[in-house]
């Protein structure tokens, strides 16, 4: 099986310093920093990558679970929502997956068996699932 690698360096202390994120590809690099994680200052932070990651692989795993049953999708678009509180110490409260389909030939009913089976199936998911995940799924005509 693969392994997958990012790498992470910060530099300096938590409110001043800043860092740099990159995968082994070399397809991403960012800068992070505090206001970037806990305000709205520039850069990425470690949520927004969890929601990215989260996404792709709701959508991958959706898409798969249809075609293999013989529903190949059209489009599935997702996004993840990583709520981070501050409560009781820097915490993810909860993720909540969005995600819209066109899979030609499928009623709603069986959409939704799909979408909520992937939800609780994809890998980052199960990675995931000491937080809260909820699902808004839609199946577009």
């Amino acid at each position: 099986m693969p392994v997958r690698t990012g790498r992470a360096e910060w530099r300096g202390d938590l409110k001043t310093g800043n860092g740099t994120v990159d995968v082994e590809s070399g397809t991403f690099e960012a800068a992070y920093s505090f206001p970037s994680r806990f305000e709205t200052g520039p850069g990425t932070n470690p949520e927004e990558l969890i929601a990215a990651a989260h996404a792709g692989c709701y959508a991958m795993a959706l898409s798969n679970a249809m075609a293999k049953d013989g529903h190949t999708p059209t489009r599935v678009a997702a996004s993840a929502q990583v709520h981070l509180s501050m409560e009781g110490g820097a915490h993810i409260e909860k993720i909540h997956l969005l995600c819209e389909a066109e899979v030609p030939g499928m009623d709603a009913d069986t959409f939704q068996t799909y979408a909520q089976d992937a939800k609780v199936g994809c890998p980052v998911s199960k990675a995931l699932a000491s937080v809260e995940i909820t699902l808004e799924a839609s199946l577009l005509d």
